[in-house]
C-alpha cells in the first residue's frame, strides 16, 4: 500500500483558502496526481481523504474534479491546532511547534518519544493526549485498508497495492510521521519542512508474510512546481540569516 501525504498550497489564513500562488500550486499538483493516479483511480484503487479546513479542501478540489472523485473529510486531519503558552510568548496561546531552538533544545525530554509530552508547556496544553487521539484515528484508517498496528509494526490483514491520499497540513503530517517512525514530533516539526503543495510518499514493505513496516520514499517533493518553473513558497520556513527580510517568528 502507498500513502501520499499532501500539504495544502500556499495559504491565505485570513480566509482559510489559498493565495493566487497557492491556486497555481494546486493546479500543478493536480497535473502530476492525474498522471500518477489516473488509471489506478479508475480501477478503484485510490482513496482520497482530506482535512475539514478550507485550504486543504481547495487544494484537493482541482485534483478531485479532474479525476471525477470525492474525498472523505476526516476531522482529525485538520491542522494540529492544539494551543499552549510558548516559553518566549505567554501573551497568547500558540501552536505547540515553532519554538525557538534555545528554548526547546534545553529540555532533553522533548527529543524523546515517550517523554516529550511531559514538558510543562506540553502537559498544560494536553498536547500528548491530542497526539494520541490523532494517531489512533490514523491507525484506524490504516486498519480499514488492511494494515493493523501491532506495537511498532503493522499486521497485514489484507495485502494490497492501493493508494491512500491525505490532503492536510504540515503540523499534522509531522504528527503522523513521528508516530510511524517512533520518534518525538518536536525534531520533526523543527527539523523538517514540507513546503506548500508538497507530496510525501510512504509505502508498506511486507518482507515476511503478514508483517509490514512503512518506509518513506520521498519527503516534501516539489517536482510538480519545478517543471513549471514555479518556486516553492517560503511559507513554513524562517529566515536563513537574521538580517534577511523574511519571517523571523
Amino acid at each position: 500500500m502507498k500513502i501520499l501525504i499532501i500539504r495544502h498550497g500556499e495559504p491565505d489564513y485570513t480566509i482559510d483558502s489559498l493565495t493566487e500562488k497557492g491556486w497555481r500550486e494546486a493546479e500543478y499538483l493536480s497535473e502530476m496526481l492525474v498522471r500518477q493516479l489516473g488509471e489506478e483511480t479508475k480501477n478503484g484503487h485510490v482513496h482520497f481523504y482530506m482535512s475539514p479546513y478550507g485550504r486543504a479542501k481547495d487544494t484537493a478540489s482541482i485534483t478531485l474534479q479532474k479525476l471525477d472523485r470525492m474525498a472523505e473529510v476526516l476531522p482529525w486531519l485538520r491542522e494540529f491546532d492544539v494551543f499552549i503558552d510558548r516559553p518566549d510568548d505567554t501573551t497568547r496561546k500558540r501552536i505547540p511547534w515553532d519554538w525557538l531552538p534555545e528554548d526547546w533544545m534545553q529540555d532533553p525530554r522533548l527529543f524523546q518519544e515517550d517523554h516529550w509530552f511531559e514538558n510543562e508547556r506540553m502537559a498544560t496544553g494536553n498536547v500528548g493526549e491530542e497526539f494520541r487521539k490523532v494517531t489512533e484515528q490514523f491507525d484506524a484508517l490504516l486498519a480499514k485498508h488492511g494494515y493493523k498496528r501491532d506495537g511498532r509494526y503493522y499486521r497485514v490483514e489484507r495485502a494490497n497495492h492501493d493508494t491512500i491520499v491525505l490532503f492536510c497540513h504540515f503540523g499534522v503530517e509531522s504528527v503522523l510521521l513521528s508516530h510511524i517512525f517512533g520518534v518525538s514530533p518536536m525534531p520533526v516539526w523543527h527539523g523538517f519542512c514540507a513546503q506548500p503543495s508538497t507530496v510525501t510518499t510512504l509505502v508498506t514493505e511486507e518482507r515476511r508474510k503478514g508483517i509490514a513496516s512503512i518506509r518513506m520514499l520521498a519527503f516534501g517533493d516539489t517536482a510538480h512546481l519545478y517543471v513549471h518553473d514555479e518556486e516553492p513558497s517560503f511559507a513554513a520556513r524562517f529566515c536563513e540569516c537574521f538580517e534577511d527580510d523574511t519571517r523571523h517568528d
